[in-house]
């Protein structure tokens, strides 16, 4: 029995990719990437940050408290990415243009890394 490979334009996937890729290469929605990877870079760093510490005893602790405060470090987070962050996102975005051959960020030197 020969297998034979479904050609491209018989799947639906093939209009998905180049409308992705599209969507990819927009400075705006690079710049958006960037900013939510080092937002969630950020409360993964502070996440870690509180396993590191002792427990809160004031508050009760449960379940609650940690659904919760898992929210707070996510707003912490992008707070402190609208505020400038910790520069991760500007260099994503440098890169990310860099690679999708879009203008980079108007902000900073270019091959500053």
């Amino acid at each position: 029995m020969d297998v034979k490979p479904i050609p491209d334009n018989a799947l639906p996937v093939t209009d998905l990719k180049v409308q992705k890729s599209r969507q990819e290469q927009d400075p705006a929605q690079i710049k958006k990437v960037a900013r939510e990877f080092e937002a969630m870079f950020v409360a993964m760093m502070m996440k870690s940050m509180r396993d590191t510490v002792g427990k809160d005893t004031l508050t009760g602790g449960g379940k609650g408290e940690e659904t919760f405060r898992s929210l707070l470090d996510q707003e912490y987070a992008n707070a402190a990415v609208q505020g400038g962050g910790i520069g991760l996102a500007q260099t994503i975005e440098r890169e990310l243009s860099r690679a999708y051959g879009t203008p980079a960020p108007a902000k900073g030197v270019r091959d500053a890394d």
